[in-house]
């Protein structure tokens, strides 16, 4: 028996709907820029640039309904819709999309825009404590895969898109991935989000949609 120095942490994970079982989460990857009028919106040309990967740890997760903290170290907080795709073993001893669900992509926007600035990596603007909010996995086919994808604070609508503006469709989202690392079941893909991101502050009621999906809610907590 393995002797462990101290106590492993639980292994994150997510709800399943209309089920027990829960989705264990390995890590997390996220589409840059998969969007046009957001990609333009952050001041790229997606006619010149391809999406892009960048990492959260499976730990960044924030499952059932938990309400994330402002996080330290930024005074300009983001939030970005995203279908997010569930990975899980095929019938063929490979892996594949096994199911669906909404989740918000939480960004420390200055730090982001600094690291650009000097070309340093993105991961303290992207993969800090709780800055994956995510709802319950749907398992099976995505519902409505043409659907509309939004986002709302404080009652407001903030970002309206639909889920055939990505540039990359899931699909190939995953073929991109597969290229880059070996995908494991438990792995999760945000996506990318539409315009319309912006700021948040402590007390902000989040409201994430996807088209036929379990609706992702929360608040920023001080």
């Amino acid at each position: 028996m393995t002797q462990w120095l101290f106590p492993p942490r639980p292994v994150p994970s997510l709800p399943i709907v209309g089920s027990d079982q829960r989705f264990p989460v390995r890590r997390i990857l996220c589409v840059g820029q998969n969007y046009a009028a957001h990609a333009r919106e952050m001041g790229s040309d997606p006619d010149k640039q391809t999406p892009f990967f960048f990492a959260k740890p499976g730990d960044a997760v924030v499952s059932d309904g938990a309400n994330p903290s402002y996080p330290s170290a930024t005074a300009n907080l983001h939030y970005e819709a995203e279908l997010v795709a569930a990975i899980g073993p095929d019938a063929d001893g490979g892996v594949a999309i096994v199911g669906w669900a909404v989740g918000c992509d939480l960004t420390r926007r200055d730090l982001q825009a600094e690291a650009k600035k000097t070309g340093r990596p993105w991961d303290a603007a992207k993969g800090f404590d709780q800055s994956a909010p995510c709802g319950p996995i749907t398992l099976g086919a995505l519902p409505a895969p043409a659907g509309a994808i939004g986002l709302s604070v404080n009652g407001e609508v903030k970002q309206a898109g639909a889920l055939d503006d990505m540039i990359l469709n899931p699909d190939r989202i995953v073929a991109a991935a597969q290229a880059l690392w070996s995908l494991q079941p438990g792995d999760l893909i945000f996506t990318g989000t539409p315009s319309g991101v912006g700021p948040v502050s402590p007390g902000d009621s989040v409201v994430v949609t996807v088209e036929g999906l379990e609706t992702l809610s929360f608040e920023i907590q001080p």
